[in-house]
């Protein structure tokens, strides 16, 4: 786990539960979660179906259905940088029942390069943490390539005509093949897409020749030998790809990166129904089999979940520390 995944943890601070318990009666609050959920809930997705955030959706949607009796539609809303996800869940009646499956570069990162019609420190709160899991350097078996190494050789052999995809300009997909352009004294060129899918199938395809991408999306590709896995961004291996080499290990300590995907509410939601989701989602996170294949993707749950506050804190120590890197790598954005 990162310096800021090891931080959060070590902050003490008191968990949603008790903060909300502290605001409200005790007999109010009861009452109110005993009434959720009294019709279906809606779980909207960043990204497109089959990306990373749409299958974690999908996994956990099943067993809270089951835990709560109602069932679960997951919407996935790709595009505008966020901007669309955001806006549904901004747009959404507040009585507990929608929520937002999305990853932490949507307030760390993201707002550095698009200016959102929105504030997401105010506007967004982030309920649970649901995995973290590194980005994979991948590359289209077409190059040939079969290590770090060979793809630095690989581009600079053709000066200007190599590309990387991200699953979103100005998220950690992009940055990432910026700082190892700097790094390695390399001239990738990016394309942008609009969700992990489409690059992908560009990357295979041939039409874009490496891409950093989220682990659960890329390890199926590179499990049936339609992706070569180069590094991962995570401090140590991963058990899913045991023989992929860390950027560290490479070489690049500064490409090491942890994101997590979380679900978000928004202020205003009903603190009862809010504390019975949080609860009821964490308890679907601690099932063998649910972890399980998470782990399969090169997803982690955290055993000790962190507090809302200490999410929110966490985000803007990223929030921070993503702007000093766009700054010294001289990002513009695009």
């Amino acid at each position: 786990m990162n310096r800021i995944a090891a931080t959060r943890r070590s902050l003490a601070l008191a968990g949603l539960v008790t903060a909300l318990a502290l605001a409200l009666p005790a007999t109010t609050l009861a009452q109110g979660a005993e009434r959720w959920p009294d019709k279906p809930i809606r779980l909207i997705v960043l990204g497109t179906p089959g990306a990373s955030a749409d299958v974690l959706a999908r996994t956990i949607g099943d067993g809270l259905s089951r835990n709560v009796g109602q069932p679960v539609v997951v919407d996935p809303k790709p595009g505008a940088a966020g901007a669309l996800a955001v806006e549904a869940l901004l747009a959404a009646p507040r009585d507990g029942h929608t929520y937002l499956v999305a990853v932490n570069s949507l307030v760390s990162e993201i707002p550095h390069s698009v200016k959102p019609r929105h504030d997401p420190f105010k506007d967004l709160v982030p309920l649970v943490e649901l995995v973290s899991g590194p980005l994979v350097l991948v590359a289209n078996t077409q190059t040939g390539v079969g290590s770090l190494k060979e793809m630095a050789a690989y581009v600079k052999a053709r000066p200007g005509k190599v590309s990387y995809a991200s699953y979103s300009a100005g998220t950690l997909s992009h940055v990432m093949g910026l700082q190892l352009n700097k790094a390695a004294g390399l001239d990738m060129q990016h394309v942008g897409y609009k969700g992990s899918s489409p690059a992908l199938q560009d990357l295979i395809g041939g039409q874009v020749d490496f891409m950093f991408d989220g682990s659960a999306t890329s390890i199926p590709h590179i499990k049936a030998g339609k992706l070569k896995a180069l590094a991962v961004t995570s401090a140590r291996r991963i058990s899913a790809l045991p023989e992929v080499p860390t950027m560290t290990e490479l070489g690049y300590p500064q490409l090491t990166q942890y994101p997590w995907i979380a679900l978000w509410s928004t202020p205003g939601t009903p603190a009862a129904a809010q504390a019975r989701m949080r609860a009821e989602v964490l308890k679907v996170l601690a099932t063998p089999q649910v972890r399980d294949k998470f782990t399969s993707f090169g997803l982690e749950v955290d055993p000790t979940p962190p507090t809302v506050e200490q999410m929110q804190q966490t985000l803007r120590t990223e929030f921070q520390a993503v702007g000093q890197t766009l700054s010294s790598i001289g990002y513009k954005p695009e």
